[in-house]
């Protein structure tokens, strides 16, 4: 088996250095021959081309691909088509991973398709969220960590042919959210199993949060809205509805949690001061998510009503 790790990344350097040294650390098993990591850069103004092209002799395995900016499904796309392994893993370029990762991955898939009798079935590696940049992998696994997502690009593996007869990302996602798990409702339909792998572990560095990054977090929020409804037109069902929160349970959720609106980035932002200074940033980022959460669902409403949805 050979494996094609395929990283998307735009204007991430310092993080995707720790990511592709620990790529080069990889221990590889019986099930795994060979690997490649197949780097796409999206359009980087950070000099992430540059560094790399400085960098070669550092990182055998990495290939470097690049792109204009169109952001991560058609990066993955375009790393699939470079590929030379007949394993996809995808990983994101902020995320450190354990020396046995892909051989985690290849030994789980092997057992999944002898037990099959094909291919049809992908990995879903560990994903733990940290914010300890210098040691990432020192971050203990924590509740919020696990996900219920079907195909979340962070952390999977899936046979090539499996994947190309899905007809890979769609690139009409172009803004930030679902083109993942828009392609796992595919692989579905397509009766492809997901297969637990918590011993393939990545750490998913996601920096502290400062009250600077507000705004662009709200930004996220009605972009993820506007791929939402990208999503449903495409997947118009109701697990869709309720995965990208299009429900009036969702819409009173959120009213109710936040008092009608009157918990907001500003009512709340001299209590996450506080909790800043005194070393809770997760804590505060937990809280943050109460509005954040009101913000895109009622984004993802405006822009239905104007779409003509319901």
């Amino acid at each position: 088996m050979f494996a094609s790790v395929v990283i998307p990344t735009y204007n991430r350097l310092p993080i995707l250095e720790k990511c592709l040294t620990a790529l080069e650390n990889q221990a590889l098993a019986g099930e795994l021959e060979a690997y490649e990591v197949v780097v796409v850069d999206d359009g980087s103004t950070d000099g992430t081309l540059d560094w790399l092209r400085d960098e070669a002799t550092r990182f055998p395995h990495v290939r470097m691909v690049k792109q204009e900016h169109g952001g991560p499904a058609e990066g993955r796309n375009r790393g699939v088509d470079h590929a030379r392994g007949d394993l996809i893993v995808f990983i994101d370029s902020d995320l450190v991973v354990t020396e046995s990762f892909l051989a985690c991955h290849a030994r789980a898939l092997r057992k999944s398709w002898q037990r099959r009798g094909d291919r049809l079935s992908f990995t879903y590696g560990a994903v733990i969220n940290t914010a300890n940049f210098e040691q990432p992998t020192k971050e203990p696994h924590k509740i919020q960590d696990n996900s219920w997502a079907y195909f979340a690009t962070g952390n999977v593996a899936i046979d090539r042919e499996v994947l190309e007869r899905s007809g890979l990302f769609d690139t009409s996602f172009r803004l930030y959210g679902w083109e993942d798990l828009e392609l796992g409702e595919r692989l579905r339909q397509m009766g492809v199993e997901l297969v637990k792998c918590p011993e393939a572990v990545g750490y998913h560095w996601h920096p502290a949060l400062r009250l600077e990054q507000v705004p662009d977090l709200i930004r996220i929020e009605r972009e993820r809205a506007r791929m939402g409804l990208v999503f449903y037109r495409k997947h118009p069902t109701r697990r869709v509805r309720f995965i990208i929160q299009f429900t009036w349970l969702h819409r009173l959720l959120w009213e109710v949690l936040t008092i009608g609106g009157m918990i907001n980035e500003r009512s709340m932002r001299p209590f996450l001061a506080l909790l800043i200074r005194r070393g809770y940033p997760g804590l505060a980022m937990e809280l943050l998510r109460l509005p954040l959460n009101r913000i895109g669902v009622r984004a993802l409403y405006k822009e239905a009503a104007l779409a003509g949805l319901h």
